[in-house]
């Protein structure tokens, strides 16, 4: 065997492990934005660089094995480039080395900006335990029929008791306006569901009025880049929780569009995710 095709075996056994842990990172991601990591090191100013003794301190915490918890949090956190980890080295070889962490350019996604926005209550939502649950039931879907959610609590995802309902049926009709925003709304149901709220904004709206709605657009073609593994995995999150949702192609919203009355789309602007226009 020559030297490449050891390299290449390697590498792929490499990914094969790393794909055994991939579920650590965004339980130990959760856990540092409920306890409030991001904002602790973020309070104590620009380029702060904390020890996990520090945070443990300022969490508050009465556990004795806290920082050496943290630390390992913070370390694995670190290798995803969501923190900076500093290790700082006693040249008298007196003390053991120890590590510091400070925010990285990634972090400010996990932090509350200005505007009160964060991705951390999407990332919650998503790792909650009643959404995560339905996975177990994933090959039973696939083998028997059905939707993962429903088979585990025997109802769908918006009928579940902890969802306040709030008057109005989308599907019924819409508001009438120059120009309606639906975000993150047609992922969530069946090309049917779709057509029926997308006939109801085209009555809502003026000749030249719009329909703006921001999804992820899926690549004809798998590809490895960060944006179609988030829409990918976005689109068997909606497989498992909700009847008939999605994430579509560019063309598969077009033909949602033209079978709606519409007469073309646009694609605006992407930043993780698309701001797509539908016009009259």
């Amino acid at each position: 065997m020559d030297s490449n095709n050891i390299v290449k075996e390697e590498d792929d056994l490499s990914f094969g492990l790393q794909v055994l842990g991939s579920f650590s990172f965004p339980m130990a991601l959760c856990s540092a934005i409920d306890l409030g990591i991001f904002e602790i090191i973020a309070k104590e100013g620009d380029g702060a660089k904390l020890s996990s003794k520090d945070i443990a301190i300022k969490i508050g915490t009465k556990n004795k094995d806290a920082p050496n918890m943290l630390d390992r949090l913070l370390r694995m956190l670190s290798c995803h480039s969501v923190l900076k980890c500093y290790v700082h080295e006693d040249t008298q070889n007196i003390e053991p080395p120890k590590s510091f962490y400070s925010l990285s350019p990634k972090s400010k996604c996990f932090l509350i900006d200005a505007d009160g926005v964060s991705l951390g209550p999407l990332l919650a939502l998503a790792m909650d335990k009643v959404f995560y649950q339905s996975w177990n039931e994933l090959n039973g879907a696939i083998l028997e029929g059905g939707i993962p959610f429903n088979r585990i609590y025997g109802m769908n995802a918006f009928d579940y008791s902890r969802v306040e309902h709030v008057a109005g049926d989308m599907f019924e009709s819409v508001p009438k306006g120059d120009a309606i925003l639906m975000k993150w709304i047609l992922h969530d149901w069946s090309d049917e569901q779709c057509l029926k709220l997308l006939k109801n904004c085209y009555k809502a709206i003026p000749e030249n009025g719009k329909v703006i709605v921001v999804e992820s657009i899926l690549p004809m073609v798998p590809e490895e880049t960060d944006s179609a593994k988030f829409g990918f995995g976005s689109d068997l999150f909606m497989m498992t929780q909700n009847p008939g949702g999605k994430e579509r192609t560019q063309q598969e919203f077009m033909d949602l569009a033209k079978s709606s009355g519409f007469s073309s789309i646009k694609l605006i602007c992407h930043v993780g995710l698309w701001v797509i226009e539908f016009y009259k």
